[in-house]
């Protein structure tokens, strides 16, 4: 049994912040009823390729973005514009704990699905709205999209080669970053509001904006700025303050090292076989390598390719200098670590059969997260939530898909 096991969530979220969010909730044991538009589902759905293949190589349709995503949900599809499919996201959302939404600001005012309409029948609900900007401020209306916030919260102004280097510009993080980020918040608010529910009896609206989550992150870059007035520069993969702290080229792949003093300065280099670098009067310190880093990183690059990836970290570790690979994704699924923490799992599928998943990282002693279920098909139980929560029969819920309602 879960940490969350006698909570329902329904899920009105579609795309990443909001479903990452149920996930997680989802993943400590929630029931999760996502709801998603008949006949087409949630826009990830169709995110691809790639898309999942079943035991004979054949591509199914479901998409690897909505797999990551969607896992120990149950589907159901509901047609929100139609008052009937109003009524039974109302019924559903009275016997719900949490209502997780990403919809335009004030837009679900008119299908009596927002915050003050649901909360009339039900005071204790947890209802916590997703979006770029927030409810409240100028931006409110605008639509709200991951890259775009990543460049307007700051975080691209750091992010990239440095200034100095050719081709140097901005970049944004290669995963969505500031969705990422906002659905782990809403998920610890989510968590708090159920706290203060059940000391109080009271619910409450969680507003929560991909604009504020992504300031909030730059974390000592933002406070830096605070203390200091001034412009935080790009570095690329170097450090400002720590050098070599930084990539370095091997002869088959990249890899990092992480000097963080002198003494492992000197054991970088004569491991490398250029012992002669630490005794040099412009690199004997860290301020000194700092000072002189245009001259010194050039010196330290030759040295790295002379070695593989693999050579240079089995020496490097032995030598106690901090470092370690630049893995792309087969390798990170190899690595003997990720491997011993169960991070890649299997679990069944009714049409791709044998689903590789990654497993949630929270590891709890007494009520561990487990995978109960793949991510559904589209409408896949629809009928079941319906008989379930709703007690209709087979012809009632006939009736409701010859309509298009479900």
């Amino acid at each position: 049994m879960g940490a969350l096991s006698h909570i329902r969530v329904l899920d009105l979220s579609r795309v990443l912040a909001g479903p990452w969010c149920a996930q997680n909730l989802a993943d400590l044991g929630a029931d999760v009823i996502k709801v998603e538009r008949p006949g087409a589902g949630d826009d990830t759905r169709h995110w691809g390729p790639p898309f999942a293949k079943d035991a004979s190589g054949k591509e199914t349709e479901e998409s690897a973005y909505f797999i990551c995503i969607n896992r120990n949900k149950r589907s159901i599809t509901i047609d929100i514009a139609k008052p009937q499919g109003q009524e039974i996201i109302r019924k559903l959302a009275e016997q719900s704990d949490v209502v997780i939404e990403n919809y335009k600001v004030g837009s679900l005012v008119k299908y009596g699905l927002d915050y003050e309409s649901l909360k009339k029948n039900k005071p204790d609900l947890v209802y916590c709205s997703i979006t770029g900007f927030g409810q409240t401020g100028p931006f409110a209306q605008r639509p709200g999209y991951d890259f775009i916030v990543q460049g307007m919260g700051g975080f691209m102004s750091v992010t990239g080669e440095a200034d100095d280097f050719e081709g140097a510009s901005p970049q944004k993080a290669g995963v969505a970053f500031a969705d990422i980020f906002t659905g782990m918040y809403a998920s610890s608010a989510i968590l708090a509001a159920i706290i203060h529910r059940d000391h109080t009896g009271e619910g409450q609206h969680i507003d929560m904006a991909l604009l504020d989550t992504q300031v909030a992150v730059m974390a000592n870059v933002g406070s830096a700025y605070l203390m200091s007035d001034e412009l935080p520069k790009r570095w690329g993969n170097a450090s400002a303050t720590i050098v070599p702290y930084q990539t370095f080229p091997t002869s088959d792949g990249w890899m990092i090292v992480a000097a963080g003093n002198d003494g492992q300065f000197r054991h970088f280099v004569t491991v490398g076989g250029e012992v002669h670098l630490a005794d040099n009067p412009l690199y004997v310190s860290n301020p000194l390598r700092v000072q002189h880093r245009k001259q010194l990183v050039p010196l330290l690059e030759a040295m790295t390719r002379k070695k593989t990836k693999a050579d240079w970290i089995a020496s490097l570790e032995k030598a106690k200098v901090p470092c370690g690979p630049i893995n792309n994704m087969q390798e990170v699924y190899e690595n003997p670590q990720v491997i011993a923490r169960n991070l890649q799992i299997n679990v069944p599928h009714p049409t791709v059969g044998n689903m590789k998943l990654v497993a949630s990282p929270m590891k709890l002693s007494k009520t561990p997260t487990e995978v109960r279920m793949a991510p559904p098909t589209l409408g896949q139980h629809t009928d079941e939530i319906l008989h379930e929560r709703l007690n209709l029969n087979d012809q009632a819920i006939h009736e409701l898909r010859d309509k298009g309602i479900i």
